[in-house]
């Protein structure tokens, strides 16, 4: 096979690679600004907001809760990251208080073996009500972080289609320096490596 062509055929074939490249990195970014901006509008609708600094809501948590809800302090919820933070170091440390350590189901179980128990029927429907908003929270969280792993996606796509562009330049500038009459493919390389070896 001519060198010619050669270079020709796979720099065509990286430039169809490169169109496949910036249609899977445009696909991943509109599923970047798509999902990014859902999971804000869903939370900013809600209007949660982060205990301010200082305030009893923060300090009366334990250090590493307290730590972690810190650098949010005062901010309205409108990210999947402090969808999270919300969710495991503030709703789950007031529900396992309220809770006393145990889970909804369980509570929901003794609940009914304790029909007559007021108090138990009140903390559990507490309870159901904080893991329902603990559960929407941590979806809105795991949703973000898909677009945010999109956005990575489309990155990477976009640099290796950049680079593939180059090199399918590249072929075909060196298809029109290379003479007509060079082959690949066809042997001529271990014919010259046998000549070589002879004349040792």
């Amino acid at each position: 096979m001519q060198r010619r062509a050669f270079d020709r055929v796979v720099s065509w074939a990286g430039l169809a690679l490169v169109a496949l490249l910036v249609t899977a990195g445009s696909l991943m970014t509109w599923a970047n600004n798509y999902v990014s901006n859902e999971v804000h509008n869903q939370l900013a609708s809600q209007r949660i907001f982060f205990p301010p600094k200082g305030s009893e809501g923060l300090t009366a948590l334990p250090a590493a809760d307290r730590s972690a809800m810190q650098q949010y302090a005062g901010q309205q919820l409108t990210t999947g990251d402090q969808a999270e933070v919300y969710a495991d170091h503030f709703i789950a440390v007031h529900l396992k208080g309220i809770g006393g350590g145990k889970t909804y189901s369980e509570l929901s179980a003794l609940a009914m073996a304790n029909p007559t128990d007021q108090k138990l029927a009140g903390t559990v429907a507490t309870m159901f009500k904080g893991e329902t908003l603990r559960g929407l929270l941590l979806n809105a969280y795991a949703f973000g972080k898909m677009g945010t792993i999109a956005g990575i996606g489309a990155l990477v796509a976009f640099v290796g289609g950049g680079v593939i562009l180059l090199l399918s330049g590249f072929g075909f500038w060196h298809s029109r320096r290379v003479p007509a009459t060079e082959k690949v493919f066809d042997g001529s390389h271990e014919k010259i490596t046998d000549a070589a070896a002879a004349t040792r």
